[in-house]
Parts: C-alpha cells; structure tokens; sequence
C-alpha cells in the first residue's frame, strides 16, 4: 500500500485504544501492534518513512490495514499478545517467544489457597489477576500478598499432619494451616 493510501485511512481510523494489523498483498499478518490512540500510531509509521531500512521494507509491504478497538490499553496489550502467539507475524520478534505476560492466581482448589505467578490465564476455577509488565511487579505484588494478608507461599500439599509450622510462620507471615 503506498503511504499516500495509508494516510488516507488514517483520518478514518478512531481515537481510541485498540489494536492494528498490517497484512501483505497475500493476505498474511506481517506485524501486530497496539496503541493508546489508533489513529495517532498508525500515523507515527508515515512519518518514519526513511529514517530505518527495517521499517521502510515494513511500510513497502504493507497492503491491508485492519484495526480492533478496545476498550482499554490493558486489553489491548492482552489481545496484541495473543494475536502475536497466534499468527506469528513476522515483523514481530520480541513477542514472538513463548513467553507470556504474567498473572497472579489465587488458587480456589485447594483447603487453603494459594498466590502464584503463571504465565497464561487457565479455566481451573482460580482468580487471576494481570497481566502485569513487567513480571518483577507480579512477584512483587505476590510477595506482598504474602506479608499483607498471610497467605501461604509453600508448595506443599496440606494434611494438617505437620509437627511443626515452617520458617514464614515463625516469621509471622503465614497463619500455618499445614499444623492445625
């Protein structure tokens, strides 16, 4: 799509947060990005025309523009990710791994529950909380939780058959339900 045809688009495309997607001539997603304001990014990419060998093979490759409105930033850092995952577009190496943000779970399964950073949202009934960026503040917040409220930061299965309560009890920062 020559950048005079983008521009046009441009005035089109709303003031809200979301997500782009640039396609080829083939139809194939080549990069996926997201945005505070829509219109605002994608008109970024006309005015870098030139000034990166990278981004102008980008530009000269684009044919198709398609955006998705959120109704949020947080939304659409998720959604850019997952469709990142999903398509593998290949002007998108950072997110490309398998690597994913990170979410707080509070375990619901268990007798007494338990805070953990995971990597991806599950359908096992616990409560997530994310995506933070990046996973430092998830442990961060996790460790606080900890201190804060006494919920476990052990691993272990809980019988109640424990002789002795372990060290962050004694530290006062679990209520030892692996003794009681």
């Amino acid at each position: 799509m020559p950048i005079g045809n983008l521009k046009h688009q441009i005035n089109r495309l709303p003031k809200q947060p979301g997500v782009y997607l640039y396609a080829n001539r083939a139809g194939d997603t080549i990069y996926i990005g997201k945005a505070r304001t829509l219109r605002d990014r994608v008109r970024s990419y006309t005015t870098a025309y030139g000034t990166n060998p990278r981004m102008d093979a980008l530009l000269q490759e684009i044919a198709e523009l398609e955006v998705i409105v959120t109704d949020s930033v947080v939304e659409a850092l998720a959604l850019e990710n997952h469709l990142i995952k999903q398509r593998s577009p290949k002007y998108n190496v950072l997110l490309r791994d398998d690597k994913n943000y990170s979410y707080l779970q509070l375990t619901t399964n268990e007798s007494c529950p338990r805070v953990l950073v995971a990597r991806r949202v599950e359908r096992d009934g616990a409560f997530y909380a994310g995506p933070f960026l990046p996973t430092r503040l998830a442990r961060k917040t996790m460790s606080l939780t900890h201190r804060l409220f006494g919920i476990r930061s052990c691993n272990e299965v809980i019988t109640g058959r424990r002789g002795r309560p372990c060290l962050e009890y004694d530290i006062k920062r679990c209520i030892a339900p692996c003794v009681s």
